[in-house]
Parts: structure tokens; sequence; C-alpha cells
């Protein structure tokens, strides 16, 4: 399954479900990454790290390490 970090800048995506377990989920959950949100990519930096984001119509960063534990299709 495809994950936020393999996302292109510019695409669209829709998040099917969250890898980890207790902090780390809880964590992605708050931040707004729930199961059916769309998440616009907005930029990649040159490295890779961070993912910048729009989810729920705000903008976030996203560490690379963070963007693999969120499945999307």
């Amino acid at each position: 399954m495809a994950t936020l970090k393999e996302s292109h800048v510019g695409q669209t995506v829709k998040v099917k479900g969250l890898k980890g377990e207790g902090a780390l989920k809880r964590r992605l959950m708050d931040m707004g990454f729930t199961r059916g949100c769309e998440v616009y990519v907005r930029k990649v930096a040159p490295l890779g790290d961070p993912v910048e984001v729009t989810v729920r119509g705000y903008e976030l960063s996203v560490r690379k390490q963070d963007a693999e534990n969120i499945e999307v299709e």
C-alpha cells in the first residue's frame, strides 16, 4: 500500500489508515490524519524531509519518518 511519503507535489490523496502504535498513532490522529480525509501535498523539502501538506484546511509539516506511517490511496 502507498504511503504519504511516496506521494508527489501537487497530488491530493485520501488517508486509508495509520500504521504504528500508541502515542505515534494518537499524535497523527490529533494532527487530523484520520481515515477518509483528503491530504494535498504542497511541498517537499530538497532532501525530502519534511513534507508540507494541507489537511482539513490547515497547513502542516510532517517528518518523512511520520509520513511513512500514513497509508494513502
